[in-house]
């Protein structure tokens, strides 16, 4: 049987102390940067594997970190999870993904057993439910487990978040549209019991106002962010009397099934009906009608959750901070919506 690897015979191999290589696996900020690379690129050489077990118990850590997600088939929450990946391995740390599809007995389910598998923080985005699970999110900072919020987020006392701007990316979204002529825009919102779309359709609300364009409430219906509910919605909309010349979707998938209906039914875009979407999807640039669509940058969203997460949990004093950062969003301007070229 082959005998494992240790501190000691990195050591031997670089002529370092054990205790420098032992701090250098650490991260301790007394060891160089260069004498920390030096022994990481011969650890793995040498297929070194740390006790994480004696670790966590030195520590007092598990180093696990819970993620949870409403699910992981976006490129947006794929994305998230690798800007985490990307600053919490390094650290020493793995995580545990979980997914909600959105409902709440799901999240309840996850928030216990990540609890029960003594995470050392749980980074989340909450699902898109109508029930409240403010008191489980309560019980999690009772524990003294670091809770940080992404894209999703709740206001609750104790908690930091990292989203971006939802305002300003639908107000922005909105404001080209009218810029390219559009004059009669629809919006496809999601539950607006969830800030993320409650703040996108305040957005879009007050860019109509603010160009001097009526606001309509019929052109404003709610839709789970899927391809087959925007078709849906899209439907309704060009079945009126009077229908729209624009859409801003608060979701690319549903965008996309308003594009689909908009083409079956024989309409140009942008010619007759432009359209935006709103997270970046890959689809967005790669469909022969690329999508207008607003970019949230989900990888450094994820790392900015990581890293507010690390400053929780390092905090000798164990002193809870509530840190809000919020991320400005990119309007990325493409065919759907591009009248004036």
């Amino acid at each position: 049987m082959n005998k494992k690897t240790t501190i000691y015979d990195i050591a031997e191999k670089l002529n370092i102390t054990a205790a420098t290589v032992s701090r250098a696996l650490n991260n301790n900020p007394k060891i160089s940067v260069a004498t920390r690379k030096l022994v990481l690129d011969t650890a793995a050489e040498m297929n070194y594997e740390q006790n994480r077990l004696a670790k966590a118990l030195k520590s007092g850590k598990s180093f696990n970190v819970g993620v949870i997600v409403p699910r992981i088939n976006t490129n947006f929450f794929g994305s998230v999870i690798r800007g985490i990946e990307e600053e919490l391995y390094p650290e020493g740390y793995h995580i545990i993904i979980c997914q909600t599809h959105d409902e709440k007995e799901l999240e309840l389910g996850n928030i216990n057993s990540l609890l029960n598998l003594q995470v050392d923080g749980i980074l989340m985005s909450i699902s898109n439910t109508k029930h409240d699970n403010n008191d489980l999110f309560k019980n999690v900072l009772k524990k003294n487990v670091p809770l940080i919020f992404f894209d999703r987020s709740k206001n609750i006392p104790g908690v930091s978040s990292v989203t971006i701007d939802d305002f300003k990316g639908a107000y922005e979204a909105t404001q080209h549209l009218i810029d390219q002529g559009f004059k009669r825009i629809a919006h496809i919102s999601n539950d607006q019991k969830l800030e993320i779309f409650k703040n996108r359709y305040a957005g879009y609300k007050q860019a109509l106002l603010d160009n001097g364009l009526e606001f309509d409430e019929s052109l404003v219906l709610e839709s789970w962010s899927k391809v087959e509910q925007g078709k849906e919605v899209a439907k309704t909309f060009l079945d009126m009397k009077n229908p729209p010349d624009g859409i801003f979707s608060s979701s690319d998938f549903s965008a996309l099934g308003a594009i689909q209906e908009i083409k079956e039914r024989g309409l140009r875009i942008p010619e007759d009906i432009g359209v935006i979407g709103f997270s970046n999807e890959p689809f967005t640039k790669l469909m022969e009608l690329t999508i207008t669509t607003v970019d949230q940058s989900p990888i450094e969203m994820g790392k900015l959750a990581a890293r507010v997460f690390l400053e929780e949990v390092n905090n000798s004093k164990r002193i809870r901070s509530e840190r809000k950062v919020v991320l400005d969003p990119e309007l990325i301007i493409r065919q759907s919506s591009l009248r004036n070229k």
